[in-house]
């Protein structure tokens, strides 16, 4: 537990309050545990201080932090694993954050009906090696799924590099158990393979971000466990040409279990880094491709896609024979945090990086890669674009130093001419990351005036007070 800090009179009203259902434990108030618990990953956007971080155990304790909170209105912000990149998990000013880490138990494996019951703090990672036992397997798989809980995959409608042929978060929920901002219990769903009846109150609280309610179970559908998987790596001259090979791939009626882009600057992160397939001079310049395919006749389906690549003016094109050469293929996207990471010690003062997330349509990527590439000049930024190329969502990093103003400056309005070329491209803000706090002017942007009201009448019918999450998604 840490040390107590002095409180305002009313900061002592809310943990004693607080106290009276929850064990000792639960309660942290130390300046360090509170600093920790303000914000999530997002490099940009504001953050207040919590007045104290809630560790819940049980829904029971769940519900008593929200009544509480709610009778002497006080903020509740839920939080996972801070892994959020849209600030969707930033704590306001003398709010309560609700941390939901502990609620980590995986409730239920129903093998017979291929899916599983668990807590909201149970980690992706984990998740999927519970039912991986079972001979079953949990698809998503978002870039930090060793670290990412499962209520935060859902409260912000999380991706993965799997979703071009198994689908995002969303497709998995099956059903939910949330806590209403007046305490009540909502239970959402089935168990069911189908089920209509009545509004799918389920996907109105995917992605939601923790400001319609507070999620505390859920269940999730599994399948059958991945077979093993073939992959190649293909170098282009040119965005362009990368965007033809994956539109030719889409039309020859190819699902690949991956499908993802490097532009040529995070290739050439990649390649500085060591890896072996693009270590040579030509692997610098190059945008690269990685496509992996999982079917029954995987070789043959590879051979098809390496060839389709090779049409498009692919300059190389290796394509993996057994399960240790897909392994090195796979690492070279999974080589681009690390490699950017190493790249942003290079930069002077205080590195940062702001990883963007932004999809359109699959036809317009290579014009959305080249706009970004040109983006990056304007600003005399240092921008590394990858993403899942197979769904048009891309994930420009912007590296600068925190520490210089004007580089900040320069970052953020970036930042938002990517947004603009997303919008101007047909696209949208976010494919995967959430709105938060960091894209609620833009979301304005992009929806019409009548669904926006509509949303917000959403969003004060179930949150009349306007204390869960406050500040987040809608302004």
């Amino acid at each position: 537990m840490s040390v107590s800090v002095a409180s305002p009179p009313e900061s002592t009203s809310l943990l004693t309050a607080l106290g009276a259902g929850l064990p000792p434990d639960a309660l942290l108030t130390g300046d360090a545990e509170r600093a920790l618990h303000s914000r999530d990953a997002a490099p940009f956007g504001v953050a207040g201080r919590p007045a104290v971080v809630v560790l819940p155990e049980t829904v029971e304790q769940v519900r008593h932090v929200v009544r509480t909170a709610r009778a002497l209105g006080v903020p509740v912000v839920p939080q996972g694993a801070r892994t959020g990149l849209a600030g969707a998990a930033n704590a306001v000013d003398g709010c309560v954050v609700l941390s939901l880490v502990r609620m980590d138990r995986v409730l239920e494996i129903d093998t017979a009906n291929r899916l599983v019951r668990c807590e909201p703090g149970v980690v992706t990672a984990d998740l999927a090696a519970a039912v991986a036992r079972h001979g079953l397997c949990y698809p998503p798989d978002p870039a930090s799924w060793e670290t990412c809980t499962i209520g935060g995959n859902i409260a912000t409608g999380a991706g993965g590099l799997c979703c071009v042929k198994y689908g995002v978060t969303a497709d998995y929920v099956l059903g939910l158990t949330v806590v209403l901002a007046d305490g009540e219990i909502l239970r959402t769903g089935r168990r069911t393979v189908k089920g209509v009846a009545g509004y799918d109150l389920t996907r109105l609280f995917v992605g939601s971000e923790g400001t319609l309610g507070v999620i505390v179970e859920a269940t999730l559908a599994l399948r059958p466990s991945r077979p093993p998987e073939l992959a190649l790596l293909a170098r282009f001259g040119s965005a362009a040409d990368a965007g033809e090979a994956v539109a030719a791939i889409v039309r020859a009626g190819h699902t690949p279990s991956a499908l993802e882009l490097m532009d040529r600057t995070t290739t050439a992160a990649v390649a500085a880094l060591g890896h072996p397939l693009l270590a040579d001079d030509a692997g610098r310049e190059a945008a690269t491709l990685i496509v992996a395919s999982d079917a029954p006749d995987a070789p043959e389906r590879l051979a098809e896609m390496a060839g389709l690549c090779r049409e498009a003016k692919a300059l190389s094109v290796t394509v993996a024979a057994d399960a240790a050469e897909t392994r090195g293929v796979l690492d070279a996207r999974r080589m681009v945090m690390p490699a950017l990471t190493a790249r942003a010690r290079e930069v002077a003062g205080e590195a940062a990086a702001f990883i963007e997330d932004v999809a359109v349509p699959r036809d317009r990527l290579a014009a959305l890669v080249d706009r970004i590439e040109e983006i990056a000049e304007e600003y005399g930024l240092y921008i590394a674009t990858a993403g899942h190329a197979g769904d048009g969502n891309l994930h420009p990093a912007v590296v600068f130093d925190r520490s210089d103003p004007d580089a900040v400056r320069r970052a953020e309005e970036a930042y938002d001419a990517i947004m603009a070329a997303g919008l101007e491209l047909g696209g949208t803000i976010t494919g995967e990351h959430g709105v938060g706090v960091l894209k609620r002017d833009w979301l304005e942007r992009e929806l019409p005036a009548r669904n926006l009201r509509l949303q917000q009448d959403i969003k004060r019918l179930l949150d009349p007070e306007g204390l869960l999450n406050p500040g987040k998604v809608l302004a």
